[in-house]
């Protein structure tokens, strides 16, 4: 395996034999160099403190809590191309949604590139749109005036904010949201991404279960939506 810095981001590219992966080049816990780890064939292992992901899908093993952010490969004559994914599929929140309804998906969300210190939202905004980070990071308050608080950072590819959108009887933000660095966003509009969700029960449902579970982590701790 070795480790590539393609478009400011650093790429790990891993030979498994048969066939070639490629996925977030950093450790999820701690941003350790993961070509620094071991890899057995079927186990990546960080070095740093052993968390380890399934090479073929990047799902989180034993110690670890995130997944991998996985690119799609390309091998051609020779040349093997990494290819840059929506990240609407690195959202854990949709990683069961069919093909189908994430094209639908993929359709209603716009791609904002905001400057650093841009405000996405301030608190009593309408809660209207749910957003997705792309690449940056956003920074969240919580309060009003001389009575705020940070509330944590979005760190990650795939990081869901602005989930209230998706929630009846939660019209107003109750955070405050800025963009940290240069940042890209997705934002797809609540209401549409229901009704999309409405189409296709299944997925529907696996959404609302994952939604639930983000919204009980999150009310027991900072909040950011």
């Amino acid at each position: 395996m070795k480790s590539y810095d393609i478009e400011g981001r650093k790429i790990l590219v891993v030979n498994a034999g048969e066939c070639f992966h490629a996925y977030q080049g950093l450790c999820p816990h701690q941003d350790v160099c993961l070509d620094e780890g071991y890899f057995d064939g079927q186990l990546l292992t960080c070095h740093q403190h052993l968390w380890q992901w399934d090479i073929r899908t990047g799902d989180a093993v034993g110690l670890a809590e995130a997944p991998l952010e996985k690119y799609e490969v390309e091998v051609s004559e020779g040349e093997i191309f990494v290819v840059q994914s929506s990240a609407l599929k690195a959202v854990d929140m949709l990683k069961d949604v069919s093909p189908a309804s994430l094209e639908r998906l993929e359709g209603l969300a716009r791609r904002e590139q905001l400057p650093a210190g841009t405000v996405i939202y301030e608190v009593d905004d309408p809660a209207d749109d749910l957003y997705v980070l792309e690449s940056g990071r956003v920074e969240f308050t919580i309060g009003r005036d001389d009575r705020t608080r940070l509330a944590g950072f979005m760190l990650r590819k795939g990081e869901v904010f602005g989930w209230a959108a998706l929630l009846e009887q939660h019209p107003r933000r109750i955070a405050r949201a800025v963009c940290h660095e240069d940042s890209v966003l997705l934002r797809l509009n609540g209401e549409a991404m229901l009704e999309a969700l409405e189409a296709d029960p299944t997925s529907g449902l696996m959404v609302m279960r994952r939604l639930a579970t983000l919204v009980a982590r999150h009310t027991t701790g900072p909040q950011n939506s």
